[in-house]
């Protein structure tokens, strides 16, 4: 193969790998980047179609300080996941007693030598801004997104730069767009959402509904939102690869499908546009798939509050190192 085909192609590849994480905010919202028609028709879907949050952030006095020298330069995106809507029927960006049933930090280093996503579990006892001790998914349904922000920011000491909603449904849309997803599932489980199906140990396909199944299923697991949580970054990983499989890069119609299948499922702030997208895109483009890095906030087990909730607690021990670590950019040293 002639050198400049070879070129032609590997940067083929690497920016359909930056369209992927530029159009599916479920996996880490990061970069963009396609020529013609691709590049105008992720601009007008993201500036014009995608929601946006009128009111995202809490007043600045309650903020962390701003990071300064370097980690000012760090990106934190909170990615906040939800199957609500649906149910109540209403916009994805009227956050109006929804819960956050999934909640992940995406940290983009000064360097830009990596991505870190941390989920964050949905029971986490801990306290809300103006509420006392409760469960972190309450925010959302309290106080929208600024409540969601103040929280999140009070845990990690460390400021969010961005924030996007995103529905479960979306999950499914995107499945359908690539044709499928494989992931390498190591515990058997029959599926509570998907009546008389099951997901066996080992590689397979997953469509749409069978995706949203998979990433939704907690009554299976004698652990409940643990195997969850593990699951949905599992199903999230596997969702890249394809994105980044041949089949998708030398497809333009499933490229098009996949932005068309996102943006009815997402809400953003309004900084979290195109340019930005773009100018990541810029940053990130040296990035592969082995440079996402997974991870879940400590842990100490599960308990009962006071009022009889069972809970998960956080490992208060742990946090002065991981908010140190958020502080002073250095999530690469961190050791969960």
């Amino acid at each position: 193969m002639p050198n400049a085909l070879r070129h032609q192609k590997k940067s083929r590849r690497k920016k359909v790998w930056q369209v992927a994480l530029g159009s599916i905010l479920s996996l880490v919202l990061l970069g963009v980047g396609v020529g013609g028609v691709g590049a105008y028709k992720l601009s007008r879907t993201f500036d014009d179609q995608v929601a946006t949050i009128d009111t995202v952030f809490p007043p600045a006095g309650v903020r962390p300080a701003a990071p300064e020298g370097m980690a000012a330069k760090a990106q934190n995106i909170l990615v906040l996941g939800s199957d609500s809507r649906g149910a109540l029927n209403t916009s994805i960006d009227d956050l109006t007693g929804q819960r956050s049933d999934v909640i992940m930090v995406v940290h983009i280093p000064a360097n830009r030598e990596g991505i870190w996503v941390m989920s964050i579990m949905r029971d986490s006892w801990l306290e809300i801004p103006g509420h006392g001790q409760a469960k972190i998914n309450a925010a959302l349904s309290w106080g929208g997104a600024p409540l969601a922000v103040q929280t999140v920011e009070a845990l990690i000491q460390i400021r969010i730069d961005h924030v996007a909603v995103v529905d479960f449904e979306g999950f499914q849309a995107i499945a359908d767009a690539l044709g499928g997803v494989e992931i390498d599932n190591p515990v058997a489980f029959a599926s509570s959402k998907l009546k008389g199906h099951t997901f066996d140990v080992g590689k397979q396909i997953v469509t749409g509904a069978e995706a949203l199944a998979y990433a939704r299923e907690r009554y299976a697991f004698a652990d409940g939102d643990f195997t969850r949580v593990r699951n949905q970054q599992r199903f999230l990983k596997a969702m890249l690869s394809t994105v980044m499989s041949s089949r998708t890069v030398t497809n333009p119609g499933t490229l098009t499908r996949l932005i068309d299948a996102v943006t009815p499922w997402i809400a953003v702030d309004d900084g979290l546009d195109f340019a930005y997208l773009t100018a990541l895109e810029l940053q990130l483009r040296d990035l592969h798939g082995s440079d996402l890095t997974f991870f879940t906030l400590p842990t100490s087990g599960t308990g009962t509050s006071a009022d009889g909730q069972s809970i998960v607690n956080i490992d208060t021990g742990e946090l002065p190192a991981l908010q140190q670590a958020f502080q002073t950019d250095t999530l690469s040293a961190y050791r969960p």
